[in-house]
């Protein structure tokens, strides 16, 4: 593998970042659907945090050239926004009523069923990942591998909970206001990138941070943009969410977890991590990164990332396999030499994982 100084050549040719907005009426109201890819491949669904889109979510990660060999080759891609996180959304109507994490849970049953899909692929950042979580569980045959960033399975503690009810008022009444994008900037991101700390290291460091910097202004912009009364509701709904923790081992299907040793969630991935059937997933931690490890290391990822889809017959564009990205997705098993930390690229990224797998 080459060292991770090299520069990463992509063929882009047939691969289109550009999606289509599909609005399609569920039986919870309206949702935003942007498709990208050949919708002949398998579904990689996603689902992102509170406040944020597809772009101001997914978009460092899926703009990494390693991603178009990896992700966008083998998937065709459905980003679900959660309702009035579109681009350009207006404010819902103050008569629609506010929705529970479950009713989010069942429009994306609904989206399935829109555009004929099957078992699909899901990838979700915090509150995401405790939606496509808790659809996973719900709907246990319509979902085949879980990738969770910094998730969410316990209830709100009493702090966090507090935290939640403070923003809600201050969205409620002041909308988007100062306070309320720093405590969401903190959600997602570590104190560095936030406080555009000088912090020395290679070329490489520094371009990931030039990277990371991005991320942090495509976020404040997204924030810019919301209804404060959509994102309010969307709050509303996880600070209502219940515990799914004793359903996590009957899950079945494999889980991939990312989180960043200074998320405000970390303990709680590793809670989840602890309570999910050990033999079908696991754990990377990656160092000096927030929550949103999606736009602050999305290179970190990708290592991780392909030795897991492997499992699943799915291979990078530039593998001398023979495989179609076509065919339907079959778990396989994984071998534990694949998902050895030395394998999974520590040498390459400052990551730590916490693997058991049944052999």
């Amino acid at each position: 593998m080459a060292d991770s100084s090299d520069s990463v050549s992509v063929d882009m040719d047939g691969v289109s970042l550009a999606g289509k907005e599909h609005l399609i009426k569920t039986c919870h109201g309206v949702v935003s659907v942007t498709v990208i890819g050949d919708q002949d491949k398998p579904a990689l669904v996603t689902y992102p945090d509170l406040a944020l889109n597809y772009v101001s979510c997914f978009q460092g990660l899926f703009f990494c050239p390693e991603a178009c060999s990896l992700l966008l080759h083998n998937f065709c891609i459905y980003h679900i926004s959660p309702p009035g996180h579109e681009l350009g959304a207006e404010t819902i109507s103050s008569d629609d009523p506010l929705l529970s994490a479950d009713d989010l849970v069942d429009q994306i049953a609904d989206v399935l069923n829109y555009f004929g899909l099957g078992a699909v692929m899901c990838m979700g950042v915090t509150a995401g990942a405790y939606i496509i979580t808790l659809f996973a569980l719900k709907y246990r045959h319509r979902v085949l591998g879980l990738i969770l960033i910094s998730p969410l399975c316990k209830a709100p503690s009493w702090t966090e909970w507090l935290l939640n009810k403070v923003m809600s008022n201050l969205l409620y009444f002041y909308g988007m206001c100062g306070m309320v994008k720093e405590l969401l900037l903190k959600r997602y991101f570590s104190k560095d990138i936030r406080g555009c700390a000088q912090v020395p290291g290679s070329d490489v460091v520094q371009a990931c941070r030039r990277v990371s910097l991005l991320a942090l202004l495509v976020a404040l912009m997204s924030l810019e943009e919301r209804q404060s009364l959509n994102v309010w509701r969307l709050l509303e709904a996880i600070n209502g969410r219940p515990d799914i923790t004793d359903g996590l081992r009957k899950l079945q299907c494999r889980s991939l977890i990312f989180v960043g040793d200074n998320s405000p969630f970390h303990a709680e991935a590793l809670y989840m991590t602890s309570k999910l059937d050990r033999r079908y997933s696991a754990l990377v931690e990656v160092q000096s990164c927030g929550s949103m490890v999606t736009e602050e290391q999305p290179h970190a990822m990708m290592i991780p990332l392909e030795y897991f889809l492997m499992g699943y017959g799915l291979y990078k564009v530039s593998s001398q396999l023979n495989v179609s990205p076509r065919s339907p997705l079959s778990p396989l098993c994984i071998s534990p030499e694949l998902l050895s930390p030395e394998s999974m690229g520590l040498k390459l990224k400052p990551i730590k994982t916490r693997i058991s797998l049944h052999v």
